[in-house]
């Protein structure tokens, strides 16, 4: 699968009936990339990554985390952003609660970019707007 054919199947909105097969699909994309950079398809894994923040599921936000982390590839393609579904402070509570080590590293990281500022105009609408237009002028 490709991301064209994942935007066909799923959409950028995807029903709650397809979560559980993009983050299937996410995962072995994820360690395709883990495992060796170039393995994992980067462009769908950043897809996949918007549909998930489409639903704002806090449960996401450390399978995206997986999936920036996954490799230089992957943290350039993927949009910290794309971790905040619900919205920054939500998303913050969450990963708080939360003792996988990436959850702390996950937090750490949108704590530091919250201090440089990088946040300041964030909102969720806007940004799956911004998805909606990218992927709409394909």
């Amino acid at each position: 699968m490709d991301d064209e054919e994942a935007l066909r199947r799923y959409g950028l909105h995807p029903a709650a009936a397809d979560l559980d097969e993009i983050r299937e699909l996410l995962r072995r994309e994820t360690a395709s990339e883990r495992r060796a950079q170039g393995d994992g398809d980067t462009e769908l894994m950043k897809l996949f990554c918007v549909q998930l923040f489409n639903c704002g599921d806090l449960e996401d936000a450390l399978l995206v985390w997986d999936a920036k982390s996954a490799g230089f590839d992957a943290a350039c393609s993927i949009d910290i952003q794309l971790l905040l579904g619900r919205g920054l402070e939500a998303v913050k509570a969450h990963l708080a609660t939360r003792s996988a080590p990436s959850a702390a590293a996950a937090l750490h990281r949108l704590r530091e970019l919250e201090r440089d500022g990088e946040f300041e105009d964030f909102s969720v609408r806007e940004h799956s707007a911004f998805y909606d237009s990218y992927y709409g002028d394909r």
